[in-house]
């Protein structure tokens, strides 16, 4: 049963926002056998919901014979107790549940160990629950305390020690990623990261780019952990392309704080590709959702690295609205599962990614071959004299590129 909290003020339209609430639900498999929106215009402290509502809720739940409720919103751990006292099932709400599908899909070690810990600091405020999940661990610890620790001082221990131990972990991790980080950069190629809202079809754009195979469902949070892949577009023979973990509204800020680590290729990227699902009735907002997230990152629209925006599933509107879209010169539109508009969106990122070339003068000798071809192939000459046994040239170059030949040259 879902139960979808809405309060003035929210951007989204309540259908669309109770739609989401159940595909989230749905991420880890949960039935859900009845759905409804429940307008709360004064939040009491003790319940969140009015004691008629609490009383549907509890009829609802016991009509339906539902295991679970799930409150598409944020409750206290106080709220939490008193809707299950009150109601006879159990409780969870949006942060819980998002907690849930990120532990179920996180693949990695690092992925698994940022879930963990973002579940135990959101747990550590209620420790006035049963922690049945503590009580498996318990056995293998060998050790509980001194005489006259209350349960709860415990649990709050073995909980600290675990985050510090997770965190120790992380440290370890980041060291490794951040070495081979340094080395793509030594390469040096540009990196473009794929970012945009859970299920707006980043995984599937990202696989038409790179002939991979990165899960890609019509589910939300189908891709978790960050991917990379080399690819080609014009005028450049290699970009690395990143598909990152999906953002989603009112994202729980300890998950925020945890996957900073995973969404460390956006800070570095020379490009990002905002990814919107243009056929959702709420992309305005989702499209919101995602730039609030980004300036947590300390990215921010109008900054340093260039954001384009790709507005996909073209082929889920109609023709009247496709034809708008593709007079729209802010914006590119495409379909990722069709195809189109994808070349022109290849075309429009290398052209950003050129946009910062220089004009270098270079000296190379004629017997280097390999060399002057490979100017000719990546920059533009646009000017070359030989003097003798050197080649005397001016050539546009993207900085990475004027790199990566220094680097043959030396």
């Amino acid at each position: 049963m879902l139960p979808e909290l809405s309060r003035s003020g929210n951007p989204r339209e309540p259908g669309a926002r109770l739609e989401e609430a159940v595909s989230l639900s749905q991420a880890i498999a949960l039935n859900v056998v009845d759905s409804e929106v429940i307008r709360v215009r004064a939040p009491r402290p003790a319940t969140l919901f009015g004691s008629g509502q609490v009383e549907m809720l509890r009829a609802s739940a016991a009509a339906s014979d539902a295991e679970l409720i799930v409150i598409d919103g944020a409750l206290s751990p106080l709220q939490q107790r008193n809707l299950e006292r009150d109601t006879g099932v159990k409780i969870i709400d949006r942060t819980g549940l998002i907690l849930e599908i990120f532990g179920e899909r996180a693949a990695t070690h690092e992925g698994r160990l940022q879930v963990e810990l973002a579940h135990l600091e959101y747990q550590a405020s209620r420790l006035v629950r049963s922690w049945t999940h503590l009580e498996r661990q318990r056995g293998g610890f060998g050790f509980l305390g001194g005489p006259g620790e209350t349960q709860i001082e415990t649990d709050r221990r073995l909980i600290r020690d675990r985050m510090a131990k997770i965190r120790r972990a992380l440290e370890s991790v980041t060291r490794t990623r951040t070495l081979h980080r340094e080395r793509r950069q030594r390469a040096p190629y540009p990196i473009v990261a794929l970012v945009g809202y859970t299920n707006a079809g980043k995984s599937t754009l990202f696989n038409r780019l790179t002939g991979a195979d990165v899960m890609a469902r019509d589910l939300l949070f189908a891709t978790l952990d960050p991917t990379m892949r080399a690819v080609e577009l014009p005028g450049i023979d290699k970009v690395i392309m990143s598909d990152t973990v999906g953002f989603i509204s009112e994202l729980p800020t300890q998950l925020v704080a945890a996957f900073r680590a995973t969404l460390e290729e956006v800070l570095e990227a020379d490009l990002i590709v905002h990814v919107r699902d243009i056929s959702h009735p709420d992309s305005q907002a989702q499209s919101d959702d995602v730039y609030d997230v980004l300036a947590e990152l300390g990215i921010e629209r109008d900054g340093d690295v260039p954001i384009i925006e790709v507005l996909n599933k073209l082929d889920l509107l109609d023709e009247d609205r496709r034809d708008g879209l593709r007079a729209d010169a802010f914006h590119i539109p495409v379909s990722a599962t069709t195809g189109e508009g994808v070349e022109a969106f290849r075309e429009k990122a290398a052209a950003i990614l050129l946009e910062s070339s220089s004009v270098y003068d270079l000296d190379v000798p004629v017997t280097d071959g390999r060399g002057l071809a490979w100017l000719e192939a990546h920059g533009r000459v646009l000017d070359r004299q030989l003097d003798g046994e050197t080649m005397r040239m001016r050539v546009r170059l993207a900085p990475v590129d004027h790199a990566r030949f220094a680097a043959m040259a030396a």
